[in-house]
């Protein structure tokens, strides 16, 4: 399963979704399910926005741990 660690690094930058969703330009609803990790996608385009944004690598948003199903 890999998990979206948004609002760890929101709050490493100390940033709220709202100043978020203005730099990036991305919707407020869309950031909220990345951010409650109910996402079954992200483009490239839009992860990338995003590290630019938290000055951050795709690794430090997203983990992965086995399932056990």
């Amino acid at each position: 399963m890999i998990t979206i660690n948004l609002d760890v690094m929101l709050a490493k930058r100390k940033m709220s979704l709202t100043e978020l969703s203005q730099i990036v330009g991305i919707t407020m609803a869309n950031l909220s399910i990345l951010k409650n990790d109910k996402a079954k996608a992200v483009r490239f385009s839009t992860l990338a926005a995003i590290c630019q944004a938290l000055d951050c690598q795709p690794g430090d948003l997203l983990s992965y741990a086995a399932t056990t199903e």
